[in-house]
């Protein structure tokens, strides 16, 4: 008994230090205002005219929500929608792209969160709206608007009939290890650092069979590492160097049940980035007792700072993800908000 409880007096104590460790080595970027926000727009039309759903055929359900999406169709006295298939090659954008020639001015996105932001990334900046049939395993940004995750039949009249509101979109550059440049969108939150690799590690195989919880098995093994210097420039002023686990740049918060980003919102025309510092197991433990508590007190080892663009230069290359997906190592990127730059029908 008395083992146990010097057992148990240590471990607690090993902890402590960690956790003093990880407050005291933490150096936080400078405090700043939050951007202005900007007013949302909400109900901007609800009468559809033309449908097309661009769909994953690997995803289970891709039947139902074809055959719901033509029902709803039927009951508006809509014509039949197109159907376009995404392919490995072109997850959607080259389908959206003919969906618009075809005169679609609701472009239906049936699939992960892969497809979403394909079609997401051609529809931006146009007058046609997304609708979202959410088929994957994530499902970020419908889980962040709310759309029924197992109910095809309801988010397929949701996605016709739904009035429109605009939500913003993330752009992020990556300057790649080999040279190479490229631009991409982003709905809910992309990243670099552990994040990524957790990412890009995840077995397929097990995704396949428990969905979402293959990243926490993942997650486990990459708590272990060293932090790694990056150096950020927020909105222009002065370049800070830190040394972070993850920096996370995130357009609205809610990631399988987490809150992580309480004060980001999808229309607000702000990022909120988001700095991970952990020294140890025991720091990781403290980021997820606050997320999961929802407690809004600071903590040294999790920093929060909204802005509107961002620049962040990698003294070694480091892993990258876009919504979910990895999208490999990089020396730096450059990241910017575009405000009410998509349409979308939520209700």
């Amino acid at each position: 008994m008395q083992r146990n409880r010097l057992i148990a007096l240590a471990t607690a104590g090993a902890t402590g230090v960690a956790a003093t460790l990880s407050w005291f080595s933490v150096r936080k970027l400078g405090d700043r205002n939050r951007p202005a926000a900007i007013a949302p727009k909400i109900g901007l039309a609800t009468s559809a005219v033309k449908v097309a759903v661009v769909i994953n055929p690997s995803k289970s359900g891709t039947t139902e929500a074809i055959a719901a999406v033509e029902h709803v169709c039927a009951e508006a006295g809509l014509e039949a929608p197109l159907i376009y298939e995404s392919e490995v090659e072109d997850p959607g954008q080259g389908a959206t792209r003919r969906a618009i020639e075809a005169g679609c001015d609701v472009v239906i996105a049936a699939g992960g969160d892969g497809t979403v932001r394909a079609v997401a990334e051609v529809l931006r900046g146009s007058e046609s709206s997304l609708g979202l049939i959410p088929l994957g395993t994530g499902n970020l940004l419908a889980r962040n608007l709310d759309i029924p995750l197992d109910d095809i039949a309801t988010a397929a009249f949701g996605a016709v009939r739904a009035p429109v509101r605009t939500i913003d979109t993330g752009s992020i550059t990556l300057d790649h290890v080999d040279g190479s440049e490229s631009e991409h969108a982003f709905l809910v939150i992309a990243g670099v650092g552990t994040d990524a690799d957790i990412m890009d590690d995840t077995n397929a195989e097990l995704k396949a069979k428990v969905g979402w919880l293959a990243y926490s098995e993942a997650g486990f093994r990459h708590l272990p590492g060293k932090r790694k210097k990056v150096s950020i420039v927020l909105d222009g002023r002065p370049e800070q160097t830190r040394s972070v686990r993850s920096v996370l740049f995130a357009n609205c918060g809610k990631l399988q049940g987490l809150d992580l980003v309480p004060d980001a919102k999808i229309d607000d025309g702000v990022l909120d980035m988001v700095v991970l510092s952990p020294r140890s197991a025991a720091g990781w433990g403290w980021i997820f007792l606050k997320t999961a508590f929802r407690a809004r007190g600071a903590i040294p080892v999790m920093g929060f700072y909204p802005s509107a663009t961002l620049s962040l230069r990698c003294h070694e290359p480091m892993n990258t993800q876009i919504d979910g997906d990895g999208t490999g190592l990089v020396n730096g990127l450059h990241v910017t908000v575009k405000p009410a730059s998509l349409n979308i029908r939520v209700g």
